[in-house]
């Protein structure tokens, strides 16, 4: 479910994030949350291998944080991560492919780690959640409203 069977597949370093990976042959970190996010942000990419999950939290968190994402084509993340953010495939040597380069290259994991920011801020932000909450309270009490970025 999970996908850790294809992470041997990966030639480029690997570190696991996440609770009950001590077993997997991969330096595991099993961080509180305050933090994860700094632990995160000192990676190049962020490897999302999942098969059955919907829109998985950590997918959404390493784009906040500004991650270019390499994801099996499979859940939500086909929709979530534009093409200009990330790498998606069904193919592993794809998925093989896309890490190297990013770990290799920081100004090309940059370029798409911008985008992902990007793409996560204007899909999953606050500002977005509260335009979409400030409209749908207006239309219900009759009154549109319109939310005004600060």
């Amino acid at each position: 479910m999970a996908g850790t069977d294809l992470l041997a597949a990966f030639t480029a370093p690997l570190d696991v994030f996440g609770m009950q990976t001590s077993a997997l042959p991969y330096p595991a970190f099993d961080l509180p949350q305050a933090e994860l996010h700094a632990a995160l942000a000192r990676r190049r990419a962020y490897l999302h291998p999942y098969r059955w999950t919907s829109l998985g939290l950590s997918l959404i968190e390493a784009m906040m944080i500004g991650l270019p994402v390499v994801a099996l084509a499979a859940t939500e993340a086909v929709e979530a991560v534009p093409q200009d953010a990330g790498v998606l495939s069904t193919r592993l040597p794809v998925l093989v492919e896309a890490l190297s380069a990013f770990v290799g290259d920081p100004a090309l994991a940059s370029q798409y780690g911008k985008a992902a920011r990007a793409a996560a801020r204007s899909r999953y932000g606050i500002a977005r959640f509260l335009a979409d909450w400030d409209g749908l309270l207006g239309s219900s009490a009759g009154n549109p409203v319109r939310h005004v970025a600060r």
